[in-house]
């Protein structure tokens, strides 16, 4: 069973777009497996609590990242 877990900011995306990564991901796993791989393609969007995660070490937020990068 083809599967892909997606992990994003918590409050980064509205239904719309978790659908779209779905259906879009879904679609990438036809094209490459054939059809036979729609009935059992999985996708999780797992939303990730705000400070929960990071890069290169460095815990990030929301705030951080509308921020900018820091030059």
């Amino acid at each position: 069973m083809p599967f892909a877990n997606f992990k994003v900011p918590e409050k980064t995306l509205d239904e719309k777009q978790k659908e779209q990564i779905v259906t879009e991901t879904t679609e990438l796993y036809v094209r490459i497996f054939g059809e036979r791989a729609r009935a059992n393609t999985m996708v999780l969007v797992e939303e990730v609590a705000d400070g929960g995660w990071g890069i290169g070490g460095d815990v990030l937020t929301l705030a951080e990242l509308a921020a900018g990068p820091q030059t």
